[in-house]
């Protein structure tokens, strides 16, 4: 029998085919000498596709998945709603249907009818939408939990919700979307808080198979956390028990935090492993470690019956 694996990727990318400020094969060769397995390049309203020619077969990885932000910006351009469509076969054009949730529905509905998973991203971004629009839509599939873009405003405001409280509203509603923490990656030159740089949140892919179509169906039935910095050995999500095993970093303390419906705090404790027996009455349990420099990893959600 294979034995599964973590696979780490970024799914949220872009190059000189839009506004990044280096060329598909320069951001490829990045995240290729940093060990990340896959990659998915997800230019503005364009689909880049990188092979591997003839002169780099020794490069198996990263391991290349078509995608595209789908990027409509409604009401004059001022409300951004931008989808990845992870795993597309075609480039999917944006639809602006005037208002959000309609606007975030056509998109999702395209991104499926080309065979991708569709991704929302950065919902703080301009403070376009939250949980009481995507709570409307059906046919979810990944949500932007974290962003490394400088201006995607992760943490809310006075007033505006955090991304992770945004996932707990939707998962709330009793929609399952998994949370995603992706770069959006812009700038490979200058390494500054205020850049858009590589390295910052990814995803960690638990297959059978290094193929395109294992790491794409781990996204889209959730076999897999998300990260930004945080390593997992083990994770185990059931509706019996859900577990998590922290490979540590020296020095570094880790505590690991169970959320259930209304994100609600069910258990907290510290330590390399931890464990939750849902009792069936949570909604859903899902665990998010921190560690003492402040980064994180976090599981995706199990659904409970009744």
């Amino acid at each position: 029998m294979t034995k599964s694996r973590w696979y780490k990727g970024n799914i949220h990318t872009h190059t000189t085919e839009s506004d990044g400020d280096a060329e598909p094969e320069k951001v490829v060769g990045w995240y290729r000498r940093h060990g990340y397995d896959f990659l998915v390049l997800s230019d503005h309203n364009h689909l880049t596709l990188f092979e591997y020619g003839e002169g780099r077969r020794r490069f198996r990885r990263p391991l290349m998945i078509p995608g595209e932000e789908v990027s409509a910006n409604i009401k004059n351009g001022d409300v951004p709603i931008h989808l990845n469509g992870v795993g597309i076969s075609r480039v999917v054009e944006p639809i602006d249907a005037g208002e959000v949730v309609p606007t975030i529905q056509a998109n999702v509905n395209a991104i499926r009818q080309a065979g991708g998973i569709p991704s929302i991203n950065h919902p703080n971004y301009k403070w376009a939408f939250d949980h009481t629009h995507l709570q409307q839509v059906e046919g979810l599939g990944l949500l932007e939990v974290f962003n490394g873009h400088p201006a995607a405003n992760v943490y809310g405001a006075p007033g505006k919700f955090t991304t992770e409280e945004i996932w707990d509203g939707v998962l709330s509603a009793g929609r399952v979307v998994f949370g995603v923490a992706t770069d959006d990656s812009h700038n490979y030159h200058d390494f500054t808080p205020q850049k858009s740089n590589p390295g910052r949140g990814w995803v960690c892919v638990r297959a059978e198979t290094f193929t395109r179509n294992a790491i794409v169906n781990g996204l889209a039935m959730g076999d897999f956390y998300a990260s930004t910095g945080v390593t997992l050995l083990e994770v185990e999500t059931a509706a019996e028990r859900v577990s998590v095993e922290i490979d540590p970093e020296p020095g570094r303390i880790y505590a690991t935090r169970f959320t259930g419906k209304g994100g609600k705090l069910l258990s907290e404790s510290v330590g390399l492993a931890a464990a939750y027996e849902p009792s069936g009455s949570e909604g859903y349990v899902r665990a998010t470690v921190v560690s003492s420099s402040n980064t994180k990893a976090w599981t995706q959600p199990v659904f409970l019956p009744g």
